[in-house]
C-alpha cells in the first residue's frame, strides 16, 4: 500500500474543511430565514391583537363575535407562514432551532386564544389547535393574561356592560394563574410569566373592586353607574402607573 503523501493529506483535510463549511452555512442561513420569518409571525400577531382590542370596543352586541372572526381571518396569514417553513423544521431540526420559533409561535397563540375568548368565553383546547409543544402553548396563553387585563379595564371606561365582563375576565384570569401554577418546575420561563399575570390580575381585581364599591354608594341607573365606574377606572390606572414607575425606580436603586 502506498504511503499517504502529504498532498493527499492536505486535500482530505481540505475535503473535510469544505463539508463542515457547507454544513455550518446551512445551519446559519436557515438560523437567519426563521428568525426572520419568527419576526414577521410576531409583526403579524401583534397586529391581530391591536384589531381585536379596537372591535371588541366598539359598542354593540356583534363586537365580541366580530372582533374574533377578523382576527381568525388575518391569522391565516400566519398560517401561511409556518405551512412555507414545514421544510426547515424536518425531524430533529424543530428541536435544534426551537429557540428561533418559539417567540412567534407564543405570540401567535396568544393572539389565536384572545379572538377565542372572545368568541367563546374559554380557553382555546390545546388538543383542537396546536400540533405544538405544551410548553409554547402555556407560555402563550401566560401572555394572554395581559391581553385580557387590558380588554377588562378598556371595557369598563368604554363599554356597556364592561362591568360584568370584568368580572368574568377577573374570574377567567384567577382560573388560569391557578391551574398554571403546576407546571412552572417544567416550563422555563413560566415561573416569569406567572409573576406578570399576578400583577395583571391584580390590575383586574382592583378594578372589580371599584365597581363592587361604587356600585354600592349610588343608586343610580346602569347609565349613569358606567360613568361614574369609568371615571374611577381612570384614576386607578394613573395611580397603577404611578405604582409601578415607583416600584421600578425601587428595583433599580436596589440592583445598583
Amino acid at each position: 500500500m502506498p504511503a499517504a503523501t502529504p498532498q493527499h493529506d492536505r486535500d482530505i483535510l481540505l475535503s473535510n474543511f469544505e463539508s463542515f463549511r457547507t454544513e455550518i452555512d446551512d445551519y446559519n442561513d436557515r438560523r437567519e430565514r426563521l428568525i426572520k420569518a419568527s419576526r414577521d409571525v410576531t409583526n403579524l400577531s401583534k397586529k391581530v391583537i391591536f384589531l381585536l382590542h379596537r372591535i371588541a370596543l366598539e359598542d354593540d352586541e356583534t363586537s365580541y363575535s366580530r372582533a374574533a372572526k377578523r382576527g381568525v381571518s388575518k391569522l391565516r396569514e400566519v398560517q401561511d407562514i409556518y405551512a412555507g417553513l414545514t421544510h426547515e423544521l424536518v425531524g430533529d431540526r424543530f428541536w435544534r432551532f426551537q429557540r428561533q420559533v418559539s417567540p412567534g409561535l407564543q405570540e401567535y397563540i396568544e393572539a389565536l386564544s384572545f379572538a377565542h375568548y372572545l368568541q367563546h368565553g374559554t380557553l382555546i383546547p390545546f388538543e383542537a389547535y396546536f400540533p405544538l409543544t405544551v410548553s409554547d402553548y402555556l407560555l402563550g396563553l401566560s401572555d394572554l393574561t395581559g391581553e385580557l387585563m387590558r380588554f377588562a379595564i378598556s371595557g369598563l371606561s368604554s363599554h356597556k356592560g364592561g362591568r360584568a365582563k370584568a368580572t368574568q375576565v377577573c374570574a377567567f384570569v384567577r382560573a388560569c394563574k391557578a391551574d398554571f401554577e403546576q407546571y412552572t418546575p417544567f416550563v422555563p420561563d413560566l415561573r416569569k410569566k406567572q409573576a406578570v399575570t399576578g400583577q395583571s390580575l391584580e390590575k383586574i381585581e382592583d378594578a372589580a373592586y371599584t365597581i363592587v364599591v361604587r356600585s354600592s354608594e349610588y343608586d343610580l341607573p346602569p347609565e349613569i353607574l358606567d360613568h361614574i365606574v369609568a371615571q374611577s377606572i381612570s384614576m386607578f390606572s394613573d395611580r397603577s402607573h404611578k405604582r409601578a414607575r415607583a416600584f421600578e425606580d425601587g428595583s433599580d436603586d436596589d440592583d445598583s
